[in-house]
């Protein structure tokens, strides 16, 4: 389980930076910067991919009341025109930039630092799994970009958005090829780049 462990060592204002939708054919990439309240950080937090979706809302939740957080977007637009990397630097970039307070240091999942950032980062591989800002970032960046592909699904019905979330499911390739490509699609992956 993820602990506050690398949030203690560096000492200060340590934010957690994480993305998701790197893997979708559609939908923008999302990312979320939290810094938590040391007083009140939820238990059970972890890799949002590990989590139930019942159990991911919960602690949003408690995320949400105590800590700084901050989410942005890179559009399907920079997706395409970027390359999905650098797209979701951009995303990781414009969350730091939203947080209310500056942040000491920053803890960036993977094992790249996006270089738009100018404050101290450490990238941590697996960070989700082992920094619990990390985790805290990664649980409301993956229910900000669901809310948005559920949304997305009710102005284009037939894809599946709502429970696929935009990646190449069965469902969702046969839906390309009877219904085609939304603006929402992501014009520059492979799947989509040969229907075109």
């Amino acid at each position: 389980m993820p602990d506050f462990s690398f949030e203690t060592q560096i000492g200060g204002r340590v934010a957690g930076v994480d993305e998701v939708g790197r893997g979708p054919l559609a939908g923008p990439v999302t990312a979320a910067a939290v810094v938590l309240d040391v007083a009140h950080i939820p238990d059970g937090l972890d890799d949002s991919k590990k989590l139930s979706a019942k159990r991911r809302e919960v602690l949003w939740a408690e995320i949400i009341a105590y800590a700084d957080v901050s989410v942005a977007h890179a559009s399907v637009t920079e997706v395409d025109e970027l390359n999905i990397l650098r797209a979701s630097h951009l995303a990781m970039e414009r969350a730091v930039a939203g947080l209310r307070g500056i942040p000491d240091h920053l803890l960036i999942d993977g094992n790249m630092i996006p270089r738009g950032l100018t404050l101290p980062a450490t990238a941590l591989v697996k960070g989700d799994g082992r920094s619990v800002s990390i985790a805290a970032a990664s649980i409301v960046a993956k229910i900000c970009r669901d809310r948005i592909m559920v949304d997305l699904a009710q102005q284009h019905p037939g894809y599946g958005w709502e429970t696929n979330m935009g990646y190449g499911s069965k469902s969702h390739m046969a839906a390309i090829q009877n219904l085609g490509i939304t603006p929402h699609h992501r014009r520059s992956f492979k799947p989509i780049h040969n229907m075109l």
